[in-house]
């Protein structure tokens, strides 16, 4: 990895992130172009700060006063974060969230919609899917993104697509009243930026899901934003929707990163609503593909999903993170005519914006990525640890 993970005319981004400190274990950072941060007289978690009023500016501040120290230089921090080149001595990035709850919202866009229909009706069959592709769209067309989700417009698409034989559980969280949200990972188990992401060794059929990711406190207030990849099982889901958590909770199946970009004068989230993510897939054998993403196709105000997913009925007291959702659905044949895209192990895949840097990983399969090993107990231990020593 290297400064391109940074988002460019980085000096006007607040940045804030986590590294792995070796003796010491995960530290609260600031990242400038040139050094990382200790955040640690602030916060000692991602969750405890992100809980500060004003965080932006108390952040800004702590950095401006030479309140926090420099404990590495940026630029061999983000060198040593790949992980099949790390140097454990050596400190490196993690995941940045750490406590909060990790919630997906699934069916944001129209054109993952018609595909996670077309994963239902192909039973997660990817040799069939391009046969159906053309029979969905012949009948329900693709030109959804203009009904608004819960209108009575959507509603009368129902009944007529009902009569024809096309509902779907898809199109029921896509243009009906309620959003899909889904657990997507365990708090402490996102991979950061240089690390490996996994997918089941079982699955024949799966893909990338380039997607912003929002950064929520306890009391709902969205804070920030980062990038994340959904890794997704398209053929476990097609099978069966109940399946949805062994499609979508793998080991390392979850990326968050580099960096959340916190909220303030230069970035919130009328930024992020016009945010486009480039998605590159690199193969071992040479195969590129390339794709995007733009928040303002959603079929969901961001806003909408924050309050659908966190609120009176389900609370979060650590805060959480939301992935928004993408309209990247890989339709690219890559081991044949008519059998889409599916990842191979190898695999560089790179999710970025310029508002918000990149995200790169290397796919593995999820037995063969590092075991999730360090998790809410182990950082408790080495938080007191730090304080009994300060």
């Amino acid at each position: 990895m290297n400064a391109s993970a940074l988002p460019p005319f980085c000096e006007h981004a607040l940045l804030i992130g986590r590294i792995w400190q070796p003796n010491t274990g995960p530290v609260l950072v600031a990242i400038t172009p040139h050094k990382v941060l200790d955040l640690s007289p602030l916060a000692l978690t991602c969750s405890e700060l992100l809980e500060l009023d004003q965080v932006a500016q108390r952040v800004r501040q702590c950095i401006n006063s030479g309140q926090v120290a420099a404990v590495a230089d940026t630029p061999a921090v983000l060198a040593n974060s790949d992980e099949d080149g790390r140097d454990p001595a050596r400190p490196w990035f993690m995941a940045p969230c750490d406590l909060q709850a990790i919630k997906a919202a699934g069916v944001t866009f129209v054109a993952s919609m018609l595909e996670r229909v077309i994963e239902e009706q192909a039973r997660g069959d990817a040799s069939r899917a391009e046969a159906v592709r053309q029979a969905v769209v012949a009948v329900i067309g693709d030109n959804l993104r203009s009904v608004v989700p819960g209108s009575p417009e959507s509603a009368k698409l129902k009944q007529v697509l009902l009569a024809q034989g096309m509902w779907s559980q898809y199109l029921e969280v896509g243009i009906g009243p309620d959003a899909e949200i889904f657990t997507k990972a365990q708090p402490m188990s996102a991979v950061g930026p240089g690390a490996r992401v996994g997918i089941h060794p079982a699955s024949q059929w799966n893909n990338p899901e380039p997607e912003i990711v929002l950064a929520a406190n306890s009391r709902g207030e969205v804070v920030g934003a980062t990038l994340g990849n959904d890794v997704n099982l398209r053929d476990f889901e097609g099978r069966s929707a109940l399946l949805l958590g062994k499609a979508k909770d793998n080991n390392a199946s979850c990326a968050i990163g580099p960096f959340i970009r916190l909220f303030d004068e230069h970035f919130g989230l009328d930024e992020v609503r016009q945010c486009e993510l480039s998605l590159r897939v690199q193969g071992p054998e040479g195969f590129v593909m390339q794709g995007s993403s733009a928040l303002n196709q959603i079929s969901r105000d961001p806003l909408d999903l924050v309050g659908q997913a966190m609120g009176k009925y389900h609370q979060y007291p650590d805060g959480m993170l939301l992935f928004l959702g993408t309209m990247f659905a890989p339709t690219q044949d890559r081991h044949g005519p008519g059998q889409g895209f599916t990842h191979v192990v190898g695999d560089v895949v790179s999710i970025s914006t310029p508002q918000l840097g990149s995200l790169v990983n290397q796919v593995s399969t999820s037995d063969q990525a590092p075991a999730w090993t360090y998790g809410v107990g182990a950082l408790m231990r080495d938080l007191a640890k730090r304080q009994r020593t300060s």
